[in-house]
């Protein structure tokens, strides 16, 4: 790849599998010390140059130049998270985003990307920031989760939202009821979708009447003979009137005699299951305390998107104190409470996410000012949804809606890491400190707008190289996720 042959002219010691970082790892590795996890989180922003129009940067591309951009996007979130699984990485985090000629955020399906992602990898666990449940039918959701956790060998990191942007959720949840124009509407949506999701993963047969879903439907008309059969064996450990309410034909009904019936359809297997139980680990992107408060009260761990120091101390007592208010949930029958701020060994807790950049030797000042422009092309979009006020402290006042988030800003405000290796590294391990994490995991975005996948690449092999061993040395060792064997080989489907 260009990005590695740029590097290697460089000097650079690349720390693939098996490397400097594995062999340290190795001498240290002990219950209780290793505490360090890495994750990189992609929001899929266009290759394209900006411009400025009426004061606002933004993406350049015509239409037809921004689709082809995106499609450039999506192979390199492949080949990127396929990268992250050589370099050591423990996460592959990517986001749900639809229809953005602005050219901000691409990440249409993450489950169908980094289904590809887990055919070319044995290692990186793979999530998503979030899967936005107001814009899917929850059954077709869990059952498209379930098998990138099955073809990953178990490696799904399931990650829950509730949507914020009226175009995205109006279109794709409108038809079933959804919307962020009322926010409790969408609240009680959400939680719903959660709800089924969770049975679907853990039940072998179920109903669900809620306010949004009736699973099945009261009208389903099912007689079907291998139906009734199969739930008439002992074994199946399920009794046939819990899954249907048998009666006569119908004598008004034409049709096939599944359907002239008056037998009705009370419960529903969903297939395939995942491989983790009682089901995979959940994520939320979180900013407002309410949400903190609900994924403690679930056991859902939490990610939050570039903040000051303070506001993130913050959060994540917040979600600490709710945890302990709800008798740490788990649904994993762990005992007692996690190490603060996040736990390696039960792979629970709180991450926070920045911006990260390795500036060029010999070019930082080229290298910056290029870098400022894909982030002040992506915050004018992002500013608009009030992202703007968390570019704060948390003792500061909210600032005025029509502020302008500048890349000078959102460098000042820690939310970007922009420098040398050494100084990165010491701005990461400024996080662990001031929010008192015990062991951290710690979330990377590389990724900006105006830069094409190789240049992408080479940061990551830069901070691989240069930031990942000190990172370590500093919390005590890199954990390494245990090699999974690949599902699409005999060892794995059992031939």
């Amino acid at each position: 790849m260009i990005c590695l042959r740029a590097y290697r002219l460089r000097g650079g010691d690349l720390p693939i599998r098996g490397g400097r970082i594995r062999a340290a790892e190795g001498k240290r590795r002990a219950k209780g010390i290793i505490m360090l996890e890495l994750a990189i989180f992609h929001n899929g922003a266009v290759d394209l140059e900006s411009a400025v129009v009426d004061g606002t940067r933004v993406n350049a591309g015509t239409l037809a130049e921004t689709s082809e951009s995106f499609q450039r996007v999506l192979v390199n979130q492949v080949r990127q998270g396929v990268l992250a699984d050589e370099l050591g990485f423990n996460y592959w985090f990517m986001t749900e985003h639809h229809m953005q000629p602005e050219g901000v955020e691409f990440s249409p399906n993450p489950i169908v990307a980094e289904t590809a992602i887990a055919a070319r990898t044995q290692r990186i666990r793979l999530g998503q920031m979030a899967n936005i449940l107001t814009w899917h039918h929850p059954v077709r959701l869990a059952e498209q989760a379930a098998m990138l956790d099955v073809i990953s060998g178990g490696r799904l990191e399931f990650g829950v939202g509730r949507g914020y942007q009226s175009r995205e959720t109006e279109v794709l949840g409108g038809v079933m009821g959804a919307t962020v124009q009322d926010q409790e509407r969408n609240r009680a949506f959400f939680q719903e979708c959660f709800e089924i999701i969770l049975k679907a993963w853990t039940e072998p047969s179920f109903s669900h009447k809620g306010e949004f879903f009736r699973l099945p439907p009261s009208y389903t008309k099912w007689a079907n003979p291998s139906t009734i059969a199969y739930f008439s064996q002992e074994q199946v450990e399920r009794e046939l009137d819990s899954v249907l309410d048998i009666g006569p034909p119908d004598m008004y009904a034409s049709g096939p005699p599944v359907y002239a019936t008056t037998t009705t359809l009370k419960e529903i297997s969903v297939y395939p299951q995942p491989l983790q139980k009682p089901s995979p680990p959940m994520w939320q992107p979180v900013t407002s305390p309410r949400s903190i408060e609900w994924a403690a009260a679930h056991g859902v761990n939490c990610y939050t998107i570039p903040e000051p120091n303070s506001r993130l101390k913050a959060n994540v007592e917040r979600y600490y104190e709710h945890l302990e208010k709800n008798s740490w949930p788990d649904r994993r029958d762990i005992e007692g409470p996690w190490k603060f701020g996040y736990d390696a060994d039960v792979k629970r807790g709180f991450t926070p996410a920045r911006y990260i950049h390795i500036l060029k030797p010999g070019e930082e000042q080229a290298d910056l000012e290029r870098y400022k422009l894909g982030m002040e092309a992506a915050w004018p979009y992002l500013g608009a949804f009030g992202f703007g006020g968390v570019i704060t402290d948390i003792d500061e006042p909210p600032p005025p809606p029509d502020r302008p988030v500048t890349a000078d800003l959102c460098i000042d405000k820690g939310l970007a890491f922009v420098g040398t290796a050494d100084q990165i590294v010491e701005q990461i391990m400024e996080i662990k400190e001031t929010v008192g994490y015990d062991d951290f995991m710690f979330t990377a975005w590389f990724e900006m707008g105006g830069y094409r996948g190789e240049e992408v690449e080479e940061q990551m092999y830069m901070f691989a190289d240069q930031c990942m061993p000190a990172l370590a040395d500093a919390c005590g060792g890199l954990v390494v996720n245990p090699e999974v064997a690949p599902a699409l080989t005999g060892e794995a489907n059992g031939a």
